[in-house]
Formats: C-alpha cells, structure tokens, sequence
C-alpha cells in the first residue's frame, strides 16, 4: 500500500476533484505506479483531516475517469492505462512467419514493464539475502506462503500456511503429487483427452494410465466409478474448469458426486486448476468439496506471466511430508526470487490486474473466434485461450492439420491428448492466445474458416 497522501496546495474547486486530480497527477509523473494499492479512504481522510465522503467521492471519481479500480475486501489499486493496453505485447513472440494457434500460453499483457518496475523496487532493498539462500523449514518464506494463501482464496479454497507448497509452476505441481501420492504400479485414472504430459510422467513414474469417458461437463461419475470398480485406482488427475483441451467447465452436482466418490473408493484427487482464476466466477473447487482427498493446484503462469513458474498446492496436512520430500527430490526448492516477484504481485494489485487483462483479451478474442467459424462444431469457454474445433465427416485431424501448416497456420492435433491411441476425437485445439497481433488471429481464424469449407480432403499420394 502506497503510503501517499495529495498536495491540494494552490488547487481549486471541490475538494473531492482536487484529491482525484492530485491521484491523476501522481500517475502521470510515475509517482503512482500501476497496481499500487492506494491508502483507504477512510485512513487518507483521516490523515488530511477531512471527511470520508470526500476522499470516496475522490476514488469513485478517479474510478470513472479509468484511473483506479477496487476489489471489494482488498482495496483501491492504480489501473494500466488504456492506451498502454492497447500497445502492449509484453512477451517477445514473433510477429512474422506462421500463424501460431498451437501454444496455450498468456494472451499478451503489460507483464514485462511490471517485472522491470517489480526489479528496480528490490535491488533497492537490503534483505534480499533470503532470496539467495538455500530455504530450510517448510522451504519457503512465510509471506510466500501468505501471498500463496492469498491467490488460492480468488479460486475459492481456503487454506492455512501448513496446508500450501509452493512448485516450480503447476506442472512440477502436479509431477510433485504424483510422486507423493503413487508407487510404481499404481493406477492413476484421467478424462479420456488430457494434458499431454500425463501420460509421460505416468511412464517415467511406472503408473498404470487409464482413462475415464467425459460429456460436455468433463468426467462423467459413473463412468469413473465403473473405472473403479474395475481397476485399483490410486489416484484421480482431472481438470474441472476450463478443461484442457476441450473447454468443458464441471457443474457443483458433478463435483460433488466425484468427491463422494472419493472417500468411497478411498483415491486422492489431482485437481489441476491452471485456468480458474480466469472465471470472473469461481465454481466450488473439488478441493472444498473433499479436503481431506485432495491436491489442489493453482499456478501464476496463465494468468500473470507464462515465465513466471510458480505454483501454490493446498493439500492436507498429512500429505505436506510427502510432498516437501518431493520438490527436494525434484529441485530443491523452487526460485526464491520467483516467489518473490509472484508474492509483490499478488499483495500489491499486479497479479489482480494482469489476471483481468488476461480475461478481457480472451473475450475479445472468442468473440472474433465465433463471428468466423461460428458456423461450426466448436466449445469454447467465453474467458480461455482456446476452443475445440469437431472436424467435418469429410476431414481426417492430421489431414488437416497438415493442410493448415501448409497455408501458415499451426494448430494441435486432438490426437496430442489422448491417452489411449486408440481413440481419435476427429478435432483439434485452436489456441487463441499466443499471437501478439490480432490481425494475424483474425487472418488465421480466416484461413482455417476457408479450410473447413472445402468439400473436397486433399488426396494422400499413394506410392
């Protein structure tokens, strides 16, 4: 919180106007930075010696002149201005070549002048020893766990500091709770498509992979516990919102029935969270649902920044053993400085900031997305990176796919999230978010909009 208080001197008109042009000034001048969290109104008039009423007039004023925005229970924060939204790419990812809707990676964001302002704040500190220490304890510092504590709750999971690790991003996160929860030979139960890398660290960890049929709400509980019934399922991996890759977001009924499910055939879910934060309504996590059954995580990565490798676990105390042993095992311990950066940004308004501005150029994206090829089979999730495309009877995927190189654009073949290849989901993943320059989404949703309508599949030489 900016410890800040308006020079009023010399200024005219109502008292309230003078304080927001005083907060305009400040920001203009860089004395206020984006994301800095402002005094409460309250303690701000207390200090001037005026009535509250002003100063909230003040903050409602700067509100609608786009300077500041509130969070309700977290305070007045400096909001990006616009016009550095709209010129921002943040991220140096190539403007020329293919068209890349193949990574699922941040849309871009104002990211990096963040991280520049966040160093210049902490090589002026001089306790920054910690940062380059080995972390002894419970490895990390407490206000890391606090802030973890703190970006868990946005999602709806209440936690205390012995209930958090911190990972090197989730899908160390999710490495970790494999390794703490399963031995070699263990069976591990997913959704029929799935993050990719599951299948490997199943491999690399000696597991049995199944899979699980889904429907339009992800895992569908009776096919899980018909799964159950039939193999010794140790573990459950599944991503309820947002699913990956194909967009489905798991009703509170759902979860609940799975939750159920887990006391009753005694497995641990895997909860992988990456996307929620970037609801505007967070669904009840399975991690509310069965405390005691479940590994829930939640990474800075999507939302923030995708170099920003850090993720926050809850799991119940009796697993944090377990899973301390593992990030030993695995990396010692995470960055401390990326903790660091991850906490100012999570107490100080940035990560709200960034996570909102994720949310926002992912609705304007779908929204172009459905005026091109709203006239096919695809789900999507009005605030995600990607949609899934349902090929016509007439494509085959890695036809497709093929053709789609050939013209300038890159796309994920549904056979990428399959753990059984014997299945093929006849569809692949657009991913809407990589690409700095909307014109090279809208020019690539385009191609592929004149690609679905072609009647005719390209031929497959025959030698």
């Amino acid at each position: 919180m900016a410890i800040w208080k308006p020079d009023l001197k010399d200024r005219k008109g109502p008292k309230y106007r003078q304080i927001a042009d005083a907060i305009s000034e400040a920001i203009d001048s860089g004395t206020l930075i984006p994301g800095t969290r402002l005094p409460p109104h309250r303690i701000l008039a207390y200090d001037m010696g005026i009535s509250p009423n002003t100063t909230s007039r003040a903050y409602a004023e700067c509100v609608n002149r786009g300077l500041l925005y509130g969070e309700v229970g977290r305070g007045t924060f400096v909001k990006i201005p616009q016009k550095d939204m709209d010129q921002a790419t943040g991220l140096d990812r190539p403007q020329q070549g293919p068209i890349d809707f193949s990574k699922n990676l941040p849309c871009p964001s104002p990211c990096s002048a963040f991280f520049s302002q966040t160093l210049s704040r902490l090589s002026a500190r001089h306790d920054l020893q910690a940062l380059l220490d080995y972390q002894t304890g419970d490895g990390n510092l407490k206000h890391h766990l606090d802030a973890g504590r703190d970006w868990l709750s946005r999602t709806g999971v209440t936690a205390s500091n012995d209930e958090i690790i911190i990972t090197s991003g989730a899908q160390h996160g999710i490495l970790t709770a494999l390794m703490s929860v399963t031995c070699p030979g263990d069976t591990i139960a997913t959704e029929k498509l799935t993050y990719s890398p599951i299948r490997l660290m199943a491999r690399r960890l000696g597991l049995k992979l199944i899979t699980v049929d889904m429907d339009d709400e992800g895992m569908i509980p009776t096919a899980l516990d018909k799964a159950c019934a039939k193999h010794p399922v140790k573990t459950v991996y599944l991503t309820p919102t947002i699913h990956t890759p194909t967009t489905a977001t798991m009703g509170e009924k759902r979860r609940k029935a799975i939750a159920e499910m887990a006391r009753r055939h005694d497995f641990i879910i895997i909860e992988d969270d990456v996307y929620g934060p970037l609801r505007p309504e967070a669904v009840l996590p399975l991690a509310e649902l069965a405390k005691e059954k479940t590994v829930y995580i939640s990474s800075c990565s999507k939302c923030m920044a995708p170099g920003l490798r850090v993720a926050f676990l809850r799991a119940p105390v009796a697993m944090i053993r377990a899973l301390r042993q593992a990030v030993s095992l695995s990396c010692w311990m995470p960055p401390p400085l990326m903790s660091e950066v991850a906490s100012q940004w999570i107490f100080d308004g940035t990560a709200s900031l960034l996570t909102k501005a994720q949310r926002s150029e992912a609705a304007h994206r779908q929204a172009a997305a459905k005026k091109i090829l709203g006239n096919y089979r695809y789900r999507a999730d009005p605030h995600g990176f990607h949609l899934w495309l349902t090929l016509p009877h007439h494509w085959q995927v890695d036809d497709f796919c093929r053709e789609a190189v050939s013209r300038g654009v890159l796309l994920t073949s549904g056979h990428t999230f399959t753990p059984d290849t014997r299945f093929s989901p006849g569809a692949v993943r657009i991913s809407l978010s990589y690409e700095p320059d909307q014109k090279r989404v809208l020019k690539g949703l385009e191609i592929l909009s004149t690609l679905l309508k072609e009647e005719d599949r390209p031929s497959a030489l025959v030698i």
